[in-house]
């Protein structure tokens, strides 16, 4: 299926750019998040009237993420979960727990949606979390995670 991309799209294409991607995806994903518009003549004379504006916007978000990128690379964070005997956690850490840390220490939103941890966090220890702040602005944070036990 062909559809018009109104945003850069990580590994699929630019703004404006008419793909060929499967229909699951360009129905599901794409065209539901308002990320494409199905490649009709109509749809792609309205895309090439408003591609300055969307490329404006695409570089406002890029700043955007940027800003976030600056505030927050690198950076340590702390999550306290009960645990085992043997040091495991109770259940893993999911994006959204992660994603409302962040938001709680730097006043930061981030979607969990953004947030890829490089492997399951189900230990206590240090984990490295890769977050996708836009298709070209990537971040890399490290989540610590400590035993609620041990604060008292």
């Amino acid at each position: 299926m062909k559809v018009i991309l109104l945003e850069n799209v990580r590994k699929i294409g630019s703004i404006g750019e008419i793909i060929d991607v499967k229909r699951g995806f360009a129905r599901n994903y794409l065209i539901s998040k308002k990320k494409a518009l199905f490649a009709s003549k109509e749809n792609i004379k309205e895309v090439e009237k408003i591609k300055q504006e969307l490329s404006k916007k695409d570089q406002d978000k890029k700043k955007e993420a940027k800003l976030i990128d600056d505030k927050i690379k690198n950076k340590e964070y702390e999550i306290k979960k009960l645990t085992t005997e043997n040091n495991e956690l109770y259940g893993s850490v999911k994006p959204t727990e992660i994603s409302k840390v962040i938001e709680d220490e730097d006043k930061v939103k981030i979607n969990p949606s953004l947030i890829q941890p490089s492997n399951e966090i189900k230990s206590i220890g240090k984990f490295d979390v890769l977050i996708n702040l836009h298709p070209e602005v990537q971040t890399q944070i490290v989540i610590k995670t400590i035993s609620q036990e041990e604060i008292k």
